[in-house]
């Protein structure tokens, strides 16, 4: 849709934008949060290496990711955020195809730097901003809709991937990767993602803009922001969650391979997916009547059962409940942090207190991916990695409830 028909259109095009944000979203999951449960398990395969070595290259990979988060902000708070996202799907999508010359593992480390670069341009951060400057009353519902891609990736996209991995292995499935990737990122963003609402002569959620309106950008500066209670509590408790839930994400392939078969493992995925994105649609009609602290509480404390319950069963339907549980959390968590830090601090610093936030808390994104291969090799199963996943979620819900209230009425009333 060029920028004419943006202008000319007599319905609010940020239901256009939505659609490029999930889509974005769609494959920067499928092929990145997701995917990287698939890579781990076929190099593990076919290069007979660790889990606990290739665990390691995915905690780099967040790291770095969390890193480059901090100068993507500054550069979309200032520029075209279409020409971030594009450089970000083109530099992924290289890094996709240069999988197949991996034949050690520091060749993989390298992979990894420039794949968490391109995934943390054209991924998250960038659409959150996007979504939270096109919405403002309706956010909560517009995070759901752009948010549930990340589910729809897992569904859609990571079984294909596996299922080309499997079937031609790393060597002849990457470039097949690379081109996913880049078909499913490249055309969405030219034709459908724009920064603001306003260039178009609209107000955030609908409204037609006069001559000269603008919408209201307020908000808490970011360093007044990362020095309140909330921004502490919420961004130290996201270490944990996010930590036990990622890694506990990417190590679940692997997991229900070994305790059962390749087609419930594929299921596994499905399952964590869908129900990740039924309870999303849910919980966007039930976050903006309720206290957004007190939600994450109780889906930190829900993740953290989910995962004990994991770790203890053997059976094929006892884990997929267990795992369909875990897809109640896992779409909603990362959700509320972008919910919480918008909701507390508003428009104006969004981007980069995001990103600071980002950075501290992928700490934990990083090493939990890492802390479950470590004790997957140590214990030889994954029971003791997946009670400690449980163990950090639960800590993640006592810190989260130190934050307070999100909502800054409730905080002057």
């Amino acid at each position: 849709m060029p920028s004419s028909v943006f202008k000319q259109t007599k319905k609010f095009p940020g239901r256009w934008v939505l659609g490029a944000c999930f889509t974005l979203l769609t494959f920067s999951s499928g092929l990145g949060f997701y995917g990287l449960a698939v890579y781990l398990q076929a190099f593990s395969r076919e290069r007979q290496w660790s889990v606990s070595s290739i665990s390691l290259a995915t905690t780099f990979f967040f790291l770095v990711g969390g890193v480059a988060g901090i100068p993507i902000s500054k550069f979309i708070a200032k520029h075209d955020v279409r020409i971030m996202v594009l450089g970000g799907a083109t530099l992924a999508t290289v890094a996709l195809f240069s999988m197949r010359f991996v034949e050690h593992r520091w060749q993989l480390f390298v992979v990894y730097i420039f794949y968490a670069l391109g995934w943390s341009a054209s991924g998250m951060g960038p659409v959150t901003t996007v979504v939270t400057r096109w919405f403002h009353v309706r956010r909560a519902s517009a995070l759901a809709i752009a948010s549930t891609g990340l589910s729809m990736g897992g569904i859609v996209v990571t079984p294909f991937i596996k299922w080309i991995l499997d079937s031609q292995g790393i060597r002849n499935g990457s470039p097949w990767l690379a081109l996913i990737w880049f078909l499913g990122t490249v055309p969405v963003t030219l034709f459908l993602l724009r920064a603001f609402p306003q260039p178009y002569g609209w107000l955030p959620d609908g409204a037609r803009a006069k001559p000269g309106e603008f919408a209201d950008i307020s908000g808490t500066p970011l360093n007044d922001a990362v020095k309140t209670k909330f921004f502490r509590a919420v961004t130290f408790g996201y270490i944990f969650a996010l930590g036990a839930q990622v890694g506990g994400a990417l190590q679940l392939v692997k997991l229900v391979e070994e305790r059962t078969n390749r087609s419930t493992a594929i299921l596994a995925t499905v399952v964590l997916s869908s129900m990740s994105i039924i309870s999303r649609f849910i919980a966007g009609r039930i976050i903006p009547r309720v206290d957004m602290t007190r939600f994450t509480v109780g889906l930190a404390t829900l993740q953290g059962l989910s995962m004990a319950s994991i770790a203890l069963n053997e059976s094929r339907i006892g884990l997929l409940l267990s795992i369909a549980v875990f897809g109640i959390t896992i779409g909603n968590m990362v959700m509320m942090q972008s919910l919480l830090l918008a909701e507390r601090f508003g428009v104006r610093d969004y981007p980069r207190i995001a990103a600071r936030s980002g950075l501290i808390s992928f700490s934990g994104t990083a090493l939990g991916p890492l802390l479950l291969g470590w004790l997957y090799d140590v214990a030889g199963g994954y029971r003791a990695a997946y009670l400690a996943a449980a163990i950090c979620s639960l800590l993640g819900a006592a810190m989260f409830s130190f934050a307070g209230p999100a909502s800054v009425d409730e905080l002057t009333s």
